[in-house]
């Protein structure tokens, strides 16, 4: 069970770019899930996935502490629910239409890969579950701040 967890469903056992197949994976949950989960005037279905990023993050911290334990090994390339925590970070300060999800996708993508600045600080720095997961939440703030950032000056000049 702990595998399939921090795999998402496995899909970080893919031969090619486990991290952008489970950034995928990550993206059809997260919209399927904004697309369905109730929203109110005083929550949002954004709010709801934002919660539950926190909520995993948690969960994965402590999964991931365990299994680092297990196997002596730090941060290994199978694992990525740190993907759908930084995928659904990212969607939810940027919004649910189509071009913000893409934008989302693409911008989270190119800085888990690139690491910049702090991201990859606690990259190199943070060992443990949180070393896993803290780059990606880092990179999904910066995902989502840009993504929301390019949709509104695409939509005001174009």
């Amino acid at each position: 069970m702990r595998k399939f967890f921090l795999t998402l469903g496995y899909s970080g056992l893919s031969k090619y770019a486990p991290g952008t197949v489970g950034s995928f994976v990550a993206l059809i949950i997260g919209v399927f899930l904004l697309n369905y989960l109730p929203s109110s005037e005083s929550i949002s279905a954004e709010s709801t996935l934002f919660l539950l990023s926190i909520l995993i993050t948690l969960i994965a911290v402590k999964e991931i502490n365990k299994y680092e334990a297990e196997t002596h090994t730090h941060d290994d390339k199978s694992i990525v629910i740190d993907e759908l925590v930084g995928m659904w970070i990212a969607l939810s300060i940027s919004g649910a239409t189509l071009t913000q999800m893409l934008l989302s996708f693409v911008f989270f993508r190119y800085f888990d890969i690139k690491k910049p600045s702090i991201i990859g600080k606690i990259d190199r720095d943070v060992k443990g579950g949180w070393g896993v997961m803290g780059d990606d939440i880092i990179a999904g703030f910066f995902g989502g701040i840009l993504s929301a950032l390019v949709y509104e000056i695409m939509f005001k000049f174009i």
